[in-house]
């Protein structure tokens, strides 16, 4: 059993039942060009995390420890994306539409793979997730339960909006869970500053907040 000294209060972990949970680090949301900037977004704020969320997958395979990725993304005929989505705020291009790096958000386009410096490894799980949340119409449940995990650590983006929907998700299904803050970003740091602090509020009333360097170094025992 590892302990992360983590915030409100130090967490047993069990990396046996453990699994990282690295949330939509695209091309869309992350690189120039991508759906992310098309809605006005400064993506070198996302860009900055790249090598921290590197390190943190580099401890969990070197642990032997799962890690998962997550894409948001649809169908190329748009029929898991609502209208309610799709139509939401002024973008200057929409889900869906064709941009730089081929049709945005969709499904096996180049603008929606996982950025080059994450890439997943050929043996680890990636969920193609249609909404904000990696639970909601997705196969994760299935998979987490086959792999008999129970905590749960995350990174990604963006803090607020998946990351959060997918901790909340996973809190509600019984799972431990820990947000490695330094292994996340949101376009508004004030965003983010908020959801760390909702997180772990009320003796952790979502889930615990721990550095990388404290994950990690929990894993090395």
């Amino acid at each position: 059993m590892a302990v992360i000294h983590a915030d409100p209060f130090d967490i047993d972990l069990d990396p046996a039942k453990t699994a990282l949970i690295v949330i939509d680090m695209q091309r869309d949301f992350i690189e120039p060009g991508g759906f992310g900037e098309s809605l006005g977004n400064n993506v070198a704020l996302l860009q900055a995390i790249v090598p921290t969320v590197g390190k943190l997958i580099a401890g969990f395979r070197a642990a032997g420890v799962p890690v998962i990725h997550t894409m948001e993304c649809h169908k190329p005929d748009l029929s898991d994306c609502p209208p309610s989505k799709r139509e939401r705020g002024s973008p200057s291009l929409r889900i869906g539409d064709e941009g730089p790096m081929g049709r945005l958000l969709i499904s096996g386009e180049p603008g929606t793979a996982i950025i080059d410096a994450l890439a997943p490894l050929a043996s680890e799980i990636v969920i193609e997730k249609p909404g904000k949340g990696a639970f909601y119409a997705t196969e994760l449940g299935d998979v987490l339960k086959k792999l008999g995990t129970k905590q749960l650590v995350f990174a990604g983006v963006t803090t607020e909006v998946c990351v959060q929907t997918t901790m909340r998700e996973a809190n509600d299904r019984g799972f431990d869970v820990v947000l490695a803050v330094d292994a996340t970003e949101s376009y508004f740091p004030e965003f983010k500053a908020a959801t760390v602090a909702m997180v772990r509020a009320q003796g952790a009333i979502v889930g615990w907040t721990a550095s990388t360097d404290q994950v990690v170094g929990a894993l090395r025992g």
